[in-house]
């Protein structure tokens, strides 16, 4: 499998830009037919985001970083809300506020289609055959080598415990 190349993807930062314009947009062509809950959540959602990482942003700046906060960081935020929404929906579940668990989970949905797709299955079966081919590993003493590696070659769509497993059943071999 192909190392992760970040350069041929738009930036988090752009492609969040991008979707809450087109939803505001969208919210203001659809003014005069009526109210549109779905979109209204998406750009109230998205509008979240950009805050958050406009955050991030202001503080990666004082520190001297002028690009602003990188995708990895983004990352983060996203996953932090993505947690965060998780954890509201199934409390107000519990409580049985059914209207803002829903509402919670619409957000979810909003936010988890910025997250990378964890890398699993067969496709992660095989990053870690290459990675521990690519190290020649050959004893459990080589698991952090070839786990910073993989973290290195597929950032952020690697789940450490799931991917901890496959790289100790390919060294047991």
């Amino acid at each position: 499998m192909a190392e992760f190349d970040s350069a041929r993807h738009i930036r988090l930062k752009d492609r969040i830009a991008a979707e809450l314009a087109a939803a505001e947009s969208r919210l203001a062509s659809d003014a005069e037919s009526g109210a549109n809950p779905a979109l209204e959540v998406r750009a109230a959602t998205l509008r979240l985001i950009r805050c958050a990482v406009r955050d991030r942003d202001t503080s990666a700046r004082t520190r001297g970083d002028c690009d602003g906060c990188q995708d990895a960081v983004v990352r983060n935020v996203l996953t932090t809300m993505a947690e965060q929404r998780r954890i509201s929906s199934r409390e107000y579940e519990e409580a049985g506020r059914i209207e803002d668990a829903e509402r919670e989970r619409s957000e979810l949905a909003v936010i988890e289609e910025f997250l990378p797709k964890p890398l699993g299955g067969e496709a992660l079966e095989a990053a870690v055959r290459d990675v521990v081919d690519d190290l020649e590993a050959s004893t459990l003493k080589d698991l952090g080598k070839c786990m910073s590696t993989l973290k290195a070659r597929y950032p952020g769509v690697i789940d450490s415990k799931a991917a901890g497993k496959a790289v100790r059943r390919a060294l047991a071999h």
